[in-house]
Formats: C-alpha cells, sequence, structure tokens
C-alpha cells in the first residue's frame, strides 16, 4: 500500500488516529479514502494528499486506502482522468488493492437514502430556477428566504422526485434539496440542493441516470458505506463538514457508521499555480504543451521532467500537514530532487556550448578507451568507456582568453584537466577569419597525467569534455520556472497570472554532442550530467539513438539571488 519513508511521519491527523485507537472506537479500523474527481489532471497538491491517505493507512497493520472517483458531474468528465489518475498513484508507489470504487457505484443507493429524507421531512422538491435559488440564498450578511416549494406535503416531494428520476421534466427546472435552516450564518447549511436534472451520459452509468446527486451529498454517503474512518480532505472542505455531519446524522438508522472528517490545509507551492482552472487556461491557450509540459507541477508532468517518485514523497513528508497556510518554496521540491538523484542518478558527460579542441600532439587515428565509474561512490550503478580522441568539444565557457580572478578553467598557455582523463594545455587559438569568432584550440596533452598530478605543477580546474569523432547527437530541453514570481496568482496590481509567465522557462538546443553510452538511454533513468544538472530521457520524444533529454534540475538554486531581489 505505501513505501517504508511514510511509515514513521507524525502530525495533528496521526495523533487523532492513535487517539481514536486507544478508545477503540471504530473497533480499532482504519480506513482512509484519497477520492479525486476525474475531471482534471493530478498535480503535486494532490501528492500531499495521495502521501497522506495510503500513508496514514500503512501505519496499521490492518489498515487501507480506498481510491474512489467522486464522478458526479459527467458533463466534465473523462475515462482518460481515470486512467491517468490511477497511473499517477501507483508511479508515486501506492496500491489500492481491490479497493477501487466509483461514487458511481452507490447511484442506486444515493437514490433511496434521498427518498428516506424526503419521507422523514430532511428533503424537499424546489422549483426555483438557477437564478432565482441565488437570490433567495442570501448573502454572508443577509439570511436567506424559504423557497416557495419548501412547504410542499412529503408525498407532493416524493411523487415529485420520482418524476425527476423518470425523466418528467426538463433540465433545470427542479431540484431535490435539504431542509436545514435558511437563515443559517454557514452559507452551506442553506438548503443545499442534492439532486439536478441532467440528461448527460455517464462514463460509468451511461443513460441510466437524468438525475445526479452533488459532491455534498454523495461524498459523506460514500465514505460511510466504504466504511471510511477519517476522512481527510483540505481546508475549504471546513466549511462543509457541518452538512457533512447532518446527512449523516439524518440517515444514521440507514447507515452502519459515521466517519470523522478532518481537514488540513492545501499546499500552495511558489512559482506556479495549483487551481484547475488556471492550469486549464495555461493548457488550451498553448501557453505550454498539454497536461505532462515538464514546466507544470502536474504530476504527469513532473514525471516527464524526470522527477523520481522518491523526491515526491520526500517533498511531501518534508512539508507536513498541518491547518495553516502552506505555502512552499519551490526550492525545496528542487533539492528533495537532487538529494534524490545525487546517490542514485550515474554520472555522464554532455557538452551544451560546445567549443572543438584539436590535441597537436596525438596522432589524427588516437582512439583511447577509458573505463571509468558511473558514480564515484555507488558501485551498484556500474561502469561506462568513455573514448578519447584528437579532437575533443569542451564548454566553450571553460575557456577564457582574458580570465576573471579566481576563473579556474583553461587559458592561453593554461592547464586543465580533462573529467577522468589527462591535463591538457593549451598552446593556440584558431579564429574565423571574418568574424574573429574563436573557432577551436590547440593544445597539447599530458599522457602520463592519467590519475595523477603533474610532477611540479599545479592544476586547479576540472572540465568535461566530449569526443569530436566519437558522441551522439541529442536534442537538449532546459526546463526552468514556469513564472518569474513567487506567487503568480496574487495579481494585486491587476492583470492576469499569465503577465508573469516565464518567456525563458525552455529552451531548446539541437544536436549537442554528448557521450556514446547516452545514445542507450532508457525511459525512466536519470542522469547527472557533469557540471550541468540532472537530466532524463523525454518520455515522449526520445528514442534509442536519437535520445532528447529533459533537464529536471540544476545542480544548485540559481533562483536564490533572484528571489532575494524579488
Amino acid at each position: 500500500m505505501s513505501a517504508p519513508d511514510e511509515k514513521k511521519q507524525t502530525d495533528f491527523i496521526r495523533t487523532i488516529i492513535a487517539q481514536d485507537l486507544a478508545r477503540n472506537l471504530n473497533d480499532g479500523r482504519v480506513v482512509t479514502r484519497f477520492p479525486p474527481e476525474p475531471n482534471g489532471t493530478l498535480h503535486i497538491g494532490h501528492a500531499k494528499s495521495i502521501c497522506l491517505n495510503f500513508g496514514v493507512a500503512s501505519q496499521y497493520p490492518s489498515g487501507r486506502c480506498h481510491l474512489r472517483f467522486d464522478d458526479t458531474n459527467p458533463e466534465k468528465e473523462e475515462i482518460a482522468y481515470i486512467q491517468s489518475i490511477k497511473e499517477d498513484v501507483r508511479w508515486l508507489g501506492f496500491d489500492w488493492g481491490d479497493h477501487l470504487y466509483f461514487a458511481s457505484d452507490y447511484f442506486q443507493r444515493l437514490y433511496e437514502l434521498a427518498e428516506v429524507l424526503i419521507k422523514k421531512g430532511k428533503a424537499y422538491v424546489c422549483s426555483l430556477s438557477a437564478d432565482e435559488m441565488r437570490d433567495y440564498r442570501g448573502t454572508l450578511t443577509e439570511p436567506g428566504r424559504q423557497s416557495p416549494g419548501r412547504s410542499r406535503e412529503v408525498s407532493e416531494n416524493l411523487t415529485l422526485f420520482q418524476a425527476m428520476r423518470a425523466g418528467q421534466f426538463a433540465d433545470g427546472t427542479h431540484t431535490l434539496r435539504a431542509k436545514i435552516s435558511m437563515v443559517s450564518p454557514n452559507i452551506n447549511m442553506r438548503d443545499p440542493t442534492l439532486y439536478r436534472i441532467r440528461r448527460v451520459h455517464h462514463h460509468q452509468t451511461g443513460d441510466q441516470w437524468c438525475i445526479y446527486p452533488t459532491y455534498d451529498y454523495t461524498h459523506c454517503i460514500s465514505d460511510a458505506l466504504e466504511g471510511i474512518t477519517h476522512s481527510l480532505c483540505t481546508l475549504e472542505f471546513e466549511d462543509h463538514r457541518p452538512l457533512y455531519d447532518w446527512i449523516l446524522d439524518q440517515l444514521q438508522e440507514e447507515l452502519a457508521c459515521h466517519p470523522q472528517q478532518i481537514e488540513f490545509s492545501r499546499l500552495e507551492l511558489e512559482f506556479t499555480v495549483m487551481s484547475k482552472r488556471m492550469l486549464t487556461t495555461l493548457v488550451t491557450g498553448n501557453h505550454v504543451c498539454g497536461w505532462d509540459d515538464p514546466r507544470l507541477p502536474t504530476i504527469a508532468g513532473l514525471r516527464r521532467r524526470g522527477y523520481s517518485p522518491q523526491s515526491i514523497r520526500n517533498f511531501c513528508r518534508l512539508i507536513g500537514i498541518t491547518k495553516a497556510p502552506n505555502h512552499v518554496e519551490m526550492a525545496l521540491l528542487e533539492n528533495c530532487l537532487r538529494e534524490d538523484l545525487e546517490v542514485n542518478a550515474p554520472r555522464a558527460m554532455a557538452v551544451l556550448n560546445p567549443l572543438r579542441i584539436i590535441l597537436d600532439n596525438l596522432p589524427e587515428d588516437y582512439l583511447e578507451e577509458i573505463v571509468v565509474a558511473n558514480h564515484s561512490q555507488n558501485e551498484a550503478l556500474g561502469t561506462r568507456t568513455l573514448v578519447l580522441t584528437r579532437e575533443l568539444f569542451i564548454e566553450r565557457e571553460d575557456f577564457e582568453e582574458t580570465p576573471p580572478k579566481g576563473f579556474k578553467r583553461l587559458i592561453p598557455d593554461g592547464e586543465v584537466r580533462l573529467r577522468h582523463a589527462y591535463v591538457i594545455r593549451c598552446q593556440g587559438v584558431l579564429r574565423n577569419p571574418k568574424t574573429q569568432a574563436i573557432e577551436s584550440l590547440r593544445c597539447t596533452v599530458d599522457t602520463e597525467t592519467m590519475n595523477k598530478a603533474p610532477e611540479g605543477r599545479k592544476v586547479k580546474g576540472v572540465i568535461h569534455w566530449v569526443s569530436a569523432q566519437r558522441h551522439c547527437k541529442a536534442e537538449i530541453r532546459l526546463y526552468d520556472r514556469l513564472f518569474n514570481v513567487p506567487q503568480p496568482a496574487d495579481n494585486k496590481a491587476g492583470g492576469t497570472f499569465l503577465d508573469h509567465l516565464n518567456p525563458e522557462s525552455l529552451q531548446i538546443l539541437e544536436d549537442r554532442p554528448v557521450e556514446e553510452s547516452l545514445a542507450a538511454a532508457q525511459l525512466g533513468q536519470h542522469f547527472q550530467f557533469e557540471r550541468l544538472g540532472y537530466f532524463s530521457p523525454d518520455i515522449h520524444d526520445s528514442t534509442p539513438g536519437k535520445p532528447v533529454f529533459n533537464r529536471s534540475v540544476s545542480l544548485r538554486d540559481s533562483w536564490a539571488k533572484v528571489e532575494k531581489k524579488i
């Protein structure tokens, strides 16, 4: 059910559950659920809820967590979302076993219980239009007004509701509402809607139903029918808890249990947006390339970018579970990935801005194979073979004709070590005769310096390289933060969150030289390109022999200084 890293956590929710178990509440059972609506793609905020619900259940021998799709709004729901949600949960490392459910599984029972509420005088059929209902509802400072339908007799309400079920009325002409109070200070308790007429094809039940229950009515009953003990949800549902409890209280004779709803703060991650509406705008407005664009905080996007399940679980553990606002720095998520990949990602070399060097004291057909460890501290990652030839590529930034103070890389008549290889010396510069731009460097190599320092000389710099004659060409995608301000949705000065899009959030580099071994990179692998960051093959576009690498994260937080200026 859960990866072991969740089992040692503690927070106020786990404390409540431990106290309940000590009192033998729920007969010692712990049953949670993750209840997504199949109308969108999961994001990092959902990952927090997934880790909490599955993690809590995993702490107890008899604990279990259900995956339940709250599919009460078929207008916006799709089978594709169901499949992607299941894939995301599994990818994060969790398994619901035999406990996969749909709210639509309970449509008949929900209808029967609605009739029970009518018979108890706790629900009635309302004939107000949507606009009239909003007007009658009142405001946060003014009480609502009673619907004319509120005074209907039980028998009339029952007849009307059955006619709604039979499809005898047009969409929007009637609703079923709970009879609670139109003067409650909690606007969610002002006779909320339980059922509405909608002739919409449902992905699970087809055209069996023309009336559909609301989320608030369905959710609490679904919890009770499944024997959920602790219904964990985010703080926006705190004002809905009285309705959750009211419905279950009215049906206590019909339902075997009354789950406890507990709220926690939702995740707000800086330099991105978590609103489904805003994410939809980004996708449909072609500001990003689909729901799994690596710049989005969706789980699919994070997976495609190269985040590991372990790094996301570690992130969710570190941010914790509280009721306080949960504004988290993007740097924390990025550091969780760095910490995971630092230990588990094999090393490789790639050159993003190539400058050719020619080792003049080697013959033109020179070729030397050098076997090196894929990770200096993780022998399990094995070895690979580098190919040293007469001509190499280094990063253009690793050479300076007029070096600034403290520059420790290659300079005219200066020495530097090639990573895993020899010390080289720059003997000259070749320029384009028209532009005078540097085209290549003439160098010599000291073949006595493999794995040892040159006698009597101090060589401080080490640079990475790739053979110019034996390499693989790759497309490199450098992803950065999608927005250039920490809270793009908070537009106090006007405008919209789109005004803060980072125009440099994606840079595509074509035909860049990388080690030959990377031609066989497999989907799902991670690599540290030495001195450049962590990279992973793109799950859509990378193929054997023609790799496409996404930069998952840089080696260090390059935004730290930027954020201080904002």
